[in-house]
């Protein structure tokens, strides 16, 4: 690879694409700038490459992982597919200095948000699935997230925090947390901040560029400072 190659440039040649693909130049448009100039954001290819994702990772655990169940397949997947593990695989790309973002979005730093990269890495799986097909997009997808799957198949029992706060309040006889979120912001850079209340106690906040990544962050931390840790 040249290292005269603009990022961009850069990208498509590791995804066989042509430089001159006007969706790649798509699924690296977010909104903020696709409102500041007038053209197609990366929403779109988000929607699908979201779809593509899961299902390429529901192919490899069950080709790669006999042993895993329904169940802990789902809960494998669940663990991998989710805006951290998708953020983490567009960084290897180098997919921030690829993105074109609006003036408020950078002025805030908005490159480093997990939700954005995570969306533009799906943005980019569709990009790659329309243009080449689904075994290109399928071997990207899973030579991107082996490693975080291999991960999680090593404990497959694993609960997410909302399960594991749930089960632990109904366990001890308060019911099932109830969430509480609001959302700030503009369209193109919402801020979620969820409470979670257990038995009518506000216990924990948390807040995300998703309505889920807040509420995971507030189950985390009531986790974190219930009575019996």
């Amino acid at each position: 690879m040249s290292l005269l190659l603009s990022p961009l440039d850069a990208l498509a040649e590791r995804l066989g694409l042509a430089r001159s693909s006007e969706l790649l130049v798509v699924a690296v448009t977010h909104s903020s700038y696709a409102a500041e100039h007038g053209c197609e954001s990366n929403e779109r290819l988000e929607f699908l490459g979201d779809a593509v994702v899961d299902l390429a990772i529901a192919d490899l655990i069950l080709t790669a992982y006999p042993e895993l169940n329904e169940g802990s397949g789902s809960l494998v997947r669940s663990r991998v597919v989710n805006e951290a593990s998708l953020a983490v695989a567009a960084q290897r790309l180098d997919l921030a200095n690829c993105l074109r973002i609006g003036r408020g979005v950078k002025k805030e730093h908005g490159l480093a948000r997990p939700s954005l990269l995570a969306d533009a890495f799906e943005a980019v799986v569709a990009a790659l699935y329309l243009e080449s097909g689904w075994e290109a997009a399928r071997r990207f997808v899973q030579e991107s997230l082996k490693g975080a799957v291999a991960e999680a198949a090593l404990r497959p029992g694993e609960v997410d925090p909302k399960t594991r706060l749930r089960q632990w309040s109904e366990a001890t006889g308060q019911g099932t947390p109830v969430y509480d979120v609001v959302a700030e912001g503009p369209s193109h850079d919402v801020t979620f901040t969820a409470a979670v209340h257990v038995a009518g106690e506000r216990l924990a906040t948390g807040q995300g560029r998703s309505k889920k990544s807040a509420e995971v962050e507030a189950a985390e931390e009531a986790w974190k400072g219930r009575d019996d840790a």
